[in-house]
């Protein structure tokens, strides 16, 4: 890698990041609710849950064939007479007569007295006796209660986002709800005045507003609720307007779009006389940003060309967001480079790659415009701000989008 001078005009992104996190962090304290058991999917659980009962809550039958007692089958083959059948949901209460057999199903109880089980798969029977080929030893497909989780142990930890195997298990102890955090939530605001609604006709100089939809998509995919999704015009009342309504219903305000150096800068002008920072990012795509906290709520502000916003939103916001829901983090990895790239002289570039069985190359060029580049791409190529070019086959970090 071409070694390039180090910049202080601009804030790094590491740095960056690091502020949004510290910033987004306190919604680990978001409020608890109790979510029934069915409905519960997908929700993270605020609190550890511990057992109420035993399972197995009772001795039962690990198959279909025939409850004895082991002493009755040392010596085989052996035949039995057949005392009755026990099917599941039968209390099990009737005792097995010694020298005989009890027919009984998976998940049935055992009959006092018997102690193993013989499948039917190894009998021969005419229904009243039962023909047992080779003797079976105490405790043979007998599931013994309290064998798969004890009363009072710990079944689901806290933090786990519950997926359909937490749900079976929370289902089977008999609990009808849990404790879950509230989804964070988020609402998101995009700006311009040549941006239009998909399925109008579109005239000179308009374009259709992705980044609404694409920052939605993204915040509901890694564990977000999005509260609103709106779009104001470069008018600062029409953004104020908009700006408080959400803030009063989300945990974080997204924008996009209104924070360069140049005119009609909406986001940048309503938000940095209350505080904003606005400024530099060493990165690209996405360099403009800012971050603002109004009426306590962060709102994260991102530049309005569509892969800009979409790369800013998986650098600086995705890993702490999935932190936040109990999501796996970001996969990493390392991989070499199929082609040379070219990077900007003191930019952190975040090129759109493919991943091949022979390592990453790049799907499209740099603009912060190609959008369906950032549609073909499964990862970023992360070049680091310390090169201005990378040779085919130096190994680079992938970041999985």
């Amino acid at each position: 890698m071409t070694p390039r001078p180090a910049t202080s005009q601009v804030r790094s992104v590491d740095d960056y990041r690091d502020a949004i996190e510290q910033l987004l962090r306190p919604l680990a304290l978001r409020p608890t609710e109790p979510a029934a058991v069915p409905a519960a999917l997908g929700r993270q659980l605020a609190e550890d849950v511990h057992s109420p009962v035993d399972l197995p809550v009772f001795r039962n039958s690990a198959m279909d064939g025939y409850a004895v007692r082991s002493e009755s089958v040392v010596v085989a083959p052996v035949t039995l007479p057949v005392a009755g059948v026990v099917a599941a949901g039968n209390p099990g209460a009737t005792p097995l007569p010694p020298g005989a057999a009890m027919k009984v199903m998976t998940g049935a109880p055992i009959p006092p007295g018997a102690d193993c089980v013989v499948p039917v798969e190894d009998v021969h029977t005419d229904g009243a006796r039962v023909t047992i080929e080779r003797g079976r030893s105490t405790g043979e497909f007998v599931r013994e209660p309290g064998t798969d989780v004890r009363t009072g142990e710990l079944l689901v930890s806290e933090g786990t986002r519950l997926a359909p195997r937490h749900i079976a298990a929370l289902a089977a102890v008999g609990l009808p709800s849990v404790p879950v955090f509230r989804p964070i939530r988020a609402a998101v605001i995009t700006t311009g005045d040549e941006l239009v609604p998909a399925g109008t006709t579109l005239r000179p100089g308009q374009i259709y507003n992705s980044n609404g939809i694409a920052l939605a998509a993204a915040l509901t995919a890694n564990g977000v609720l999005v509260t609103s999704v709106e779009h104001s015009t470069d008018d600062p009342e029409v953004f104020r307007r908009l700006l408080t309504a959400a803030t009063k219903s989300a945990d974080i305000v997204f924008t996009s779009g209104g924070v360069s150096k140049g005119d009609f800068e909406v986001v940048k002008d309503v938000l940095q006389p209350l505080g904003g920072q606005f400024g530099s990012i060493a990165v690209q795509p996405g360099g403009p940003q800012g971050l603002t906290v109004v009426d306590g709520i962060p709102v994260l502000s991102f530049p309005g060309n569509p892969v800009s916003t979409m790369v800013s939103f998986e650098v600086f916001a995705r890993p702490i967001l999935r932190e936040l829901a109990g999501l796996p983090e970001v996969t990493i990895r390392e991989l070499p480079l199929l082609e040379p790239v070219k990077s900007p002289a003191g930019r952190r570039q975040f090129l759109r790659g493919r991943v091949t069985d022979a390592g990453v190359e790049a799907v499209s060029g740099p603009g912060s415009h190609l959008v369906a580049g950032m549609a073909w791409a499964e990862v970023l190529i992360d070049i680091p701000a310390a090169a201005t070019s990378v040779p085919a086959g130096a190994t680079v970090l992938v970041r999985s989008l």
